[in-house]
């Protein structure tokens, strides 16, 4: 049978599907086509010239993937589902006025670049705009623009100014929305377009700077793909400019569709009669559909065993949850409806307790983050218990509200309100934005304002014992929220946490929580004084690519400090763009909260006090000290650390986690190997 198999794969059709991801074009010119102006210079994907290239009139360049792709199947008309993220940056390198855009398309297999029909506001697409405010293009097409032409009089009637437009064979945008990305500044932006075949949605997520602070941005258009491309197709990005110029770059690009077969895929040596019985293939695909089948029996008894032995528990949660008032129960049709059926192009982020997605309740008319627990997390059921039970009770401003919860279908669905601009960690750590200085000011004095509301402001205390950048999520004006409570505890004011499990991020975890596994605010506070140095800082808490003492980020600053310089560990990429008041505050704050005695750390109200200039700053010494405790550590069980340090999507998504699991452990500290978008 596994012989069959094998032939079967041999006989099938060629691949449809195309995947492929570029963090760099330096290896690009053997899968990327050229055409016009576009060239590849060193790690970039230049579209067009610029200004300092001496153009008069206009340049006009395009590059397309070289492989294309079955956009519908003629077979079955089923159509592909397909995903897109790139970064890009348009520079007009100081001047103004400047012209005209680039934009993202997919056209038919075999089209190519008309220099003459693209250019100028063109965007590079050939299309011919007459006088009667109607377009006829040379192929059909549908792109996503990112226009810059700025002139008040257009012939195609699109908005004024920058803006972000879906086109479907006309420059004529179906929808617009307005943009603007920084061009005179020559400042990198991103974007992210999935297209879902089932619901003919287009979504486009895309970045946009507000008072010079980034922001996300979103737009949804419904465009029927299939009465507009069908078959084999090509994906690219096309530019111009006019008299008034600007350079167009692409910097990186990766792209997914779904797979389909085609009868006569476009493009391939398959002859009629070439020997090769369709029965016969059919036939072998039979064969192997039974084996698979029988696989896919033995997997569900098994997940079915597995499954009743947690239906008595999500029984009881489900009891208890009823109970409560705040977060609803949502059910899970409604929340499969509003993901696109946990639609990929919906994914926000996945980690080691499972995906999240954004969704829209329509009823509510309400965006949401719906965090699946995944079923093969041994702490689902607990993390998914201890989330609701807590988070629910909780209302703050810095803290990221549960809009409700569903356990059906072997299912732990956790439903939070959206947060437009992600996590902390993506934009300090992966190029989503360059957070501006009074943005991470106001962040670090949020997220202590949430620390202090749940150790003193509440009947019962929490330890959080997750506090990271990627468990902080950004609304739509920076403002932070701290999520992810599947790792908190419930403690009565007065008493100890009685808990020696040892759960967190490294780089995080205090030192004495390392050793013992009992956390306390003080842990908490630890985290927070981490998290204050990379929002300074802008690097992560243990960097491999620094030097000796500088790998640890905390030992790097304190040096500094003792040396009078701990200015100079300021993130170069604000390019000293801050008030060196407030970045000495929040590095010297950083230290005291993350000092290795926990018996010398500030109370978080201490920690806002000074943030706020109410007090003066502490004097720490000049060395950084070793911690010391006044009582023996205590074995403990390791249950959930991990130790990723880029962290994730945020909703308590880390992109990858590692559980250990022991009955004991010795003294020592433990040892875990390296692991969180006209």
């Amino acid at each position: 049978m596994v012989f069959l198999l094998l032939l079967l794969f041999q006989l099938a059709p060629c691949v449809t599907s195309l995947d492929f991801s570029f963090s760099t074009f330096r290896n690009g010119k053997n899968t990327v086509s050229l055409e016009g102006d576009a060239r590849i210079d060193g790690e970039f994907l230049l579209l067009t010239k610029s200004a300092v290239d001496d153009v008069k009139e206009q340049s006009v360049g395009r590059a397309t993937y070289s492989q294309p792709f079955l956009l519908r199947d003629n077979a079955t008309g089923k159509l592909a589902d397909l995903t897109t993220n790139f970064t890009f940056v348009i520079d007009s390198q100081g001047k103004t006025p400047y012209a005209d855009g680039l934009a993202f398309f997919i056209a038919p297999n075999g089209s190519l670049l008309n220099s003459t029909l693209g250019r100028g506001g063109n965007l590079g697409l050939a299309v011919e705009n007459p006088q009667n405010n109607t377009s006829k293009s040379q192929y059909p097409f549908v792109a996503v623009e990112f226009d810059i032409y700025q002139d008040e009089v257009t012939s195609i009637d699109d908005p004024m100014g920058d803006h972000v437009g879906i086109d479907s064979s006309t420059l004529k945008s179906q929808m617009t929305t307005a943009w603007n990305g920084s061009i005179a500044e020559g400042r990198v932006n991103s974007a992210g377009i999935s297209y879902n075949s089932t619901t003919n949605g287009i979504h486009v997520v895309f970045t946009s700077y507000v008072d010079g602070v980034q922001m996300m941005r979103y737009l949804d258009c419904e465009v029927p793909l299939d009465n507009i491309l069908q078959g084999w197709v090509i994906v690219g990005f096309s530019a111009a400019t006019d008299a008034n110029t600007a350079l167009h770059k692409i910097n990186s690009w990766s792209f997914h569709s779904t797979q389909l077969f085609d009868e006569k895929p476009k493009n391939t040596t398959q002859k009629s009669g070439n020997g090769i019985n369709i029965r016969l293939v059919l036939e072998l695909g039979i064969g192997g559909l039974v084996l698979g089948g029988g696989l896919g029996l033995v997997w569900f008894i098994c997940w079915k065993k597995r499954g009743e032995s947690s239906d008595e528990d999500v029984t009881v949660i489900d009891e208890e949850f009823e109970k409560g008032t705040g977060p609803k129960k949502f059910s899970y049709r409604k929340l499969a409806q509003s993901t696109s059926n946990f639609h990929e192009g919906q994914k926000l982020g996945e980690g080691g307790f499972g995906g999240v997605y954004r969704g829209y309740i329509k009823d509510l008319n309400l965006n949401v983050a719906v965090k699946r627990i995944s079923s093969g997390s041994r702490q689902g059921l607990k993390e998914y218990a201890a989330e609701v039970r807590i988070i629910s009770r909780l209302r703050h401003r810095n803290l990221v509200q549960l809009i409700g919860w569903c356990h059906e279908r072997k299912q732990l669905l956790l439903v939070y309100e959206f947060m437009s601009n992600g996590s902390l960690d993506a934009h300090l750590f992966k190029a989503k934005s360059l957070l501006a200085w009074d943005a991470r000011y106001r962040i670090a004095q949020g997220l202590a304002s949430g620390l202090f509301y749940l150790h003193e402001e509440w009947e019962q205390y929490v330890l959080h014992r997750d506090v990271k950048s990627s468990n902080i999520m950004l609304d739509s004006n920076f403002n932070p929220k701290l999520g992810d409570f599947g790792l908190a505890r419930l403690v009565d004011h007065g008493k100890q946490s009685e808990t020696t499990v040892l759960a967190g991020t490294m780089g995080y975890m205090a030192p004495e929580y390392m050793t013992t596994g009992k956390a306390s605010k003080e842990t908490d506070v630890y985290s927070y004084g981490v998290v204050a140095l990379e929002i300074a800082c802008g690097r992560k808490p243990n960097d491999l690519e620094f030097r000796s003492r500088q790998i640890t980020m905390v030992e790097w600053v304190w040096d500094l400090y003792g040396e009078g310089r701990v200015i100079e560990a300021a993130d170069p990429k604000l390019s000293g763009d801050f008030e060196k008041r407030q970045m000495e505050c929040l590095l010297i704050v950083g230290l005291w909260c993350a000092h290795p005695d926990y018996k010398i750390r500030p109370s978080i109200q201490q920690t806002i006090q000074v943030l706020n200039f109410e007090v003066p700053l502490p004097i720490l010494p000049s060395k950084m000290p070793v911690a010391s405790y006044s009582s023996p550590p205590l074995s403990f069980s390791i249950l959930s650390v991990s130790t990723d340090l880029e962290g994730g999507p945020g909703y308590g998504c880390n992109t990858n986690s590692s559980q250990f699991a022991t009955s004991s452990a010795s003294n020592s500290t433990p040892s875990a190997s390296r692991l969180y978008s006209k």
